[in-house]
C-alpha cells in the first residue's frame, strides 16, 4: 500500500464519523514501523494545511488492554493545536463526526527540557515545567474498536481531544510531584455517579514511566522526532476508558496529589 494513499484515506475520515476496514485486515504484513512512517507523513499533511503539532499522546498504557490489539507495548500518537483545548469550569466538547468516542482521565505534562530514557523519576520530574490533570477523548476510525496496535497508530493514536486542567508548576516541589505521581488516584463519574477508579500504577506504575517508555520508543524511530521542550504529553488512562454520548457530564476526583477534579460537559454539535 503506498503511504500518501493510506494517508489521505485515513485523513478523509478525520471528524466525519466515518469509519474505515483495519489496514492490517488489506495488507498482513502492514506493521509497527510501517504506522509510524504514515504517522509522520499525515503529520506532515496536517501541518501543511495549518494543523500545528504541540506534542504526544501516550496509548496502551494498561496492559490489561495489549491483549486485545495484540500489542506488547504502549503506543504514542501526535498532539495538535486543534485538539488541545484548557478545561475550563463550563467546558463543553462537541462529539459531533467523533466515531465510536470513549473518555479518558489522564495526567499531563508540559516538557521544559528533553527527557532521556535513562533518568529516574526525580531526573525526569525535573525535565518537566508544568502537570496537570485532564480529559483524553479518543476514538476509532476502525468498526468496533476491532484493530490491532498498527492500525491504531497509524489511525491517529485513536486521538481526537485533549481537554487540559489548570497548570501546576514542577520547580517548587519535584520530589513530591515525583512521589505523588506513582501514588495518587481517581474516581470516574458520567452524571455523578461513579463509573470507575484508577490508580496511577494502571499507568505502566505511573505516568512518568509512561514518558520514559515513550522517549525509549522515539529513540528507535527513523521517522519521527524526539520530544523536544514546549510539547505536551498526556500519558494514558488512568482508569479504563468507557464509551461515552452527547447530554453526558464527566467529572473526576483526584486524590493523593495536589491537581483539580475535571469536568466536561458533552454536546452534540
Amino acid at each position: 500500500m503506498d503511504d500518501r494513499a493510506i494517508a489521505d484515506e485515513l485523513l478523509a475520515s478525520l471528524g466525519t464519523g466515518s469509519q474505515i476496514a483495519p489496514l492490517t485486515t488489506r495488507d498482513s504484513d502492514f506493521g509497527i514501523a510501517d504506522a509510524y512512517r504514515i504517522a509522520r507523513t499525515i503529520r506532515d499533511l496536517r501541518a501543511a494545511r495549518g494543523e500545528k503539532p504541540v506534542g504526544r499522546k501516550i496509548g496502551f498504557t494498561n496492559r490489561n488492554a495489549w491483549p486485545k490489539f495484540k500489542a506488547d507495548a504502549p503506543i504514542w500518537g501526535y498532539v495538535y493545536a486543534s485538539s488541545a483545548h484548557e478545561l475550563g469550569k463550563a467546558a463543553r466538547a462537541s462529539l459531533a463526526g467523533v466515531a465510536e468516542p470513549r473518555i479518558e482521565p489522564e495526567i499531563v505534562f508540559g516538557l521544559a527540557t528533553a527527557p532521556a530514557a535513562d533518568m529516574d523519576d526525580d531526573a525526569l520530574a525535573g525535565c518537566l515545567a508544568w502537570v496537570a490533570h485532564g480529559f483524553e477523548i479518543v476514538q476509532s476510525i476502525y468498526p468496533g474498536w476491532d484493530c490491532l496496535t498498527a492500525d491504531a497508530v497509524a489511525g491517529f493514536g485513536m486521538h481526537q481531544a485533549l481537554w487540559i486542567g489548570p497548570r501546576h508548576s514542577i520547580a517548587p516541589r519535584i520530589g513530591e510531584w515525583a512521589r505523588e505521581l506513582t501514588t495518587c488516584e481517581v474516581e470516574l463519574c458520567c452524571n455523578g455517579a461513579s463509573v470507575d477508579r484508577g490508580h496511577a500504577a494502571n499507568v505502566l506504575g505511573g505516568p512518568l514511566e509512561a514518558l520514559r517508555a515513550l522517549v525509549s520508543v522515539l529513540a528507535v524511530d527513523a521517522n519521527n522526532p524526539r520530544l523536544a521542550a514546549g510539547e505536551i504529553i498526556t500519558t494514558g488512562s488512568l482508569t479504563r476508558a468507557p464509551p461515552i454520548s452527547p447530554g453526558e457530564v464527566w467529572t473526576t476526583q483526584v486524590t493523593g496529589i495536589p491537581l483539580e477534579g475535571a469536568s466536561l460537559a458533552l454536546t452534540a454539535a
